[in-house]
């Protein structure tokens, strides 16, 4: 008799789930970067395709799970072989324009849907890959270590994430990258296929050897671990995610960070029980948890983000690392690896779906990260309580969990009294898919310069004087000497001049507004548009005519007629930058378009982070125009704040400074600067060596 073929070897499983999670992570910023733009560039863009990545990961282990319980080896591999060849049939992925908003309602679903028939299948059989092969490979390899494998995967996952903002980003635009893609894919499919082949022969005598030898299944309560300990990783990911992204920019960059921190984190736990030692990460994490705790406090709001980054950057890290670490030591026998794969993507799309969906609409705040703190304490508690694994006596032991969960209980205590405090804090605290929103009131002490100010996250996106008398004076970033009111003031002024207004935060501009005038804002959020009305009177007491039409500006300029605008007013911010589809080409395309002739469009750049100037000249040089940039200093007690803006008109001249309030610089396009279109856009090349000083900035 003929021997059994001999089984793939550990490089040939290598070869196959390296590459396998590099695309699956690749896919995730490029889809999500390629359908940011329809939806406002908000930070719940990045949350939305989060949670489908978790789902998906889900269905990929579970469809792995399934595989490998219910049907024979041969059968397994012609089964993931027919469904890596339908899943060619998808490709080149490319999201359908037909999935824009119409504007004004929940984009979540809408999101998922779009994702699920762009890149489902694909995503699905990607996210198979590993635990299909690595139960092959346990099966085939009984004397193999299988977890390896799994920390390999992760290796190429967290290389994808890293590559992209710095390798692909900069020098591929998005069509090409999705074309890159799909070929690295089908490459991917048919080595994929050849190895499950292969694999089948070999695999039926080893399936029934480890029949005859199979442990007994984990424990319940070791299950719910796995799934508790996956699930607080992942609320932990999506909360921070959200909270930097809101407060600095919805980019791929600042999506990547967490994301790779969380995959490290694997990739040490499951590598070697060296990396993971319980009395060095415990005491970290409740030091960062006080840490973290301390910067969600109300009179932290001024703190600045470069402080936020890395604490909340090396805060995720050392939680990720107590959660995956009790992961990685409570691994059952490699027969039960898919279960346990299977159990940890349950517990990340949890924690998607509580992240995603479930706590915008039960929460006012975001409560969700102040949630996953507390859990992440008691369920580092829960684990350690089981014993050491360590060599640690067992009386030295009992009293340090002690101590540790004295420490998680006074922590607990302290982050809802902070919670509560912030609340109490707030005339207003309300959320939506756009993100949470706060109205309160400042009062000084002689009641002079009380104000009302709206806030997204930290950022400031206007305030307001409660005194009726000078309740239409022009705060915060539009002081009589900003950009923005040049543009609106400059002679010769139209007698009934009608401006266009992308973003509306609290209506000041419509203080500029005189009668016969026709002001048209354009916001994507209906909670602003709602606070505007009911906290805020700019709109209301403006002597011009006021529209306000709900959905994203630049989808609802494609939508219109030509608006014949005198001044274009560009003020949307995505936390504290404008969001990428508002400063490409095309962009500019449109936005001349709806310009009369010899009209002004005035962008609000006022930024800590991103030097957008350049950007903004290319811009308009794509259209024929030149940009002027307008820096006005701040007033602290007129409540003026320092602010960028560039005015963007064919004769540049026409804009007279107000000598000693602002400075104005005609802006030079840079040749060597390759300019933003909607399939290309670089925010590492924006990013500032040092932060402005900006006064008050946002």
């Amino acid at each position: 008799m003929s021997s059994p073929p001999a089984p793939p070897s550990t490089l040939a499983h290598a070869l196959v789930i390296a590459p396998a999670a590099f695309l699956l992570f690749q896919v995730q910023p490029m889809a999500a970067k390629a359908i940011l733009p329809w939806f406002g560039g908000a930070a719940s863009v990045w949350i939305a395709c989060l949670l489908f990545f978790q789902v998906g990961l889900l269905l990929g282990y579970l469809y792995a799970h399934g595989l490998i319980r219910f049907f024979r080896p041969g059968t397994q591999a012609c089964i993931h072989s027919l469904l890596l060849l339908l899943s060619l049939a998808v490709l080149p992925v490319n999201p359908s324009v037909g999935w824009k908003p119409l504007g004004g309602e929940d984009p979540t679903l809408r999101i998922l849907g779009l994702l699920s028939i762009s890149v489902g299948l694909p995503y699905v059989l990607l996210a198979a890959t590993s635990p299909l092969l690595q139960a092959w490979y346990a099966r085939a390899h009984p004397e193999g270590l299988p977890w390896r494998l799994f920390a390999l995967s992760n290796v190429g996952s967290l290389v994808a994430l890293v590559s992209y903002p710095v390798v692909v980003e900069p020098f591929l635009g998005l069509r090409s990258q999705m074309h890159v893609w799909s070929a690295a894919y089908g490459g991917f499919a048919v080595l994929c296929g050849a190895v499950a082949l292969k694999s089948s022969r070999a695999l039926t005598a080893a399936v029934a050897v480890l029949k005859e030898t199979e442990p007994p299944s984990p424990k319940r309560f070791d299950r719910f671990l796995w799934v508790a300990l996956s699930a607080c990783a992942s609320v932990l990911l999506m909360g921070v995610s959200c909270h930097l992204t809101q407060n600095v920019a919805s980019v791929p960059f600042l999506w990547v960070l967490p994301l790779s921190l969380y995959l490290l984190t694997f990739i040490l736990c499951f590598d070697s029980r060296i990396w993971y030692r319980r009395g060095t990460f415990v005491p970290m994490l409740f030091f960062v948890l006080g840490g973290m705790t301390l910067l969600l406090g109300p009179e932290t709001e001024g703190v600045t983000l470069w402080l936020l980054l890395p604490v909340f950057s090396i805060g995720l890290f050392v939680c990720c690392m107590v959660c995956h670490g009790e992961l990685a030591l409570l691994r059952p026998h490699p027969a039960h690896l898919t279960s346990f794969y299977l159990c940890i993507a349950a517990g990340g799309a949890l924690g998607g779906l509580f992240v995603g969906i479930l706590a915008p609409r039960i929460f006012s705040g975001y409560s969700e990260l102040p949630l996953g703190l507390i859990a992440c304490a008691a369920l580092a508690l829960v684990a350690i309580r089981r014993g050491p694994p360590e060599k640690i006596p067992k009386r030295l032991f009992r009293t340090a969990w002690g101590m540790a969960a004295c420490a998680g209980v006074v922590g607990a205590v302290a982050l809802g009294f902070q919670y509560r405090r912030l609340q109490a804090s707030q005339r207003v605290m309300v959320r939506d898919f756009y993100g949470g929103l706060r109205v309160s009131d400042k009062h000084s002490k002689d009641g002079k310069d009380n104000v009302r100010m709206l806030r997204h996250g930290i950022i400031n996106h206007g305030e307001q004087f409660l005194d009726p008398t000078r309740a239409l004076l022009p705060t915060s970033y539009y002081s009589p000497w900003s950009g923005a009111a040049l543009a609106l003031t400059r002679t010769p002024r139209p007698a009934a001049q009608k401006v266009g207004v992308i973003g509306l935060g609290t209506g000041t501009l419509a203080s500029y507004g005189r009668a016969g005038d026709e002001y048209r804002f354009y916001e994507i959020s209906p909670l602003i548009i709602d606070l505007a009305r009911t906290q805020f009177t700019y709109l209301t007491g403006s002597p011009a005519r006021i529209d306000v039409v709900l959905g994203d500006g630049r989808l609802a300029l494609e939508r219109e007629p030509d608006q014949h605008f005198d001044v274009l007013l560009v003020d949307a911010f995505a936390g504290d930058a404008i969001p990428t589809h508002l400063l490409t080409a095309e962009a500019f395309a449109l936005y001349r378009r709806h310009l009369k002739p010899g009209g002004t469009l005035a962008i609000h750049i006022t930024n800590h982070f991103l030097d957008l100037a350049p950007v903004v000249a290319r811009g308009a040089e794509s259209v024929g125009w030149k940009a002027l940039q307008v820096r006005a200093r701040a007033e602290e007690e007129r409540f003026w704040r320092a602010s960028t803006w560039t005015l963007i008109l064919e004769d540049p001249g026409s804009i007279e400074p107000l000598k000693d309030f602002n400075e104005a610089t005609a802006l030079v396009p840079d040749p060597a600067r390759r300019p933003w279109t909607d399939d290309y856009s670089n925010i590492l090349g924006v990013l500032r060596s040092v932060m402005p000083d900006l006064e008050g900035g946002k």
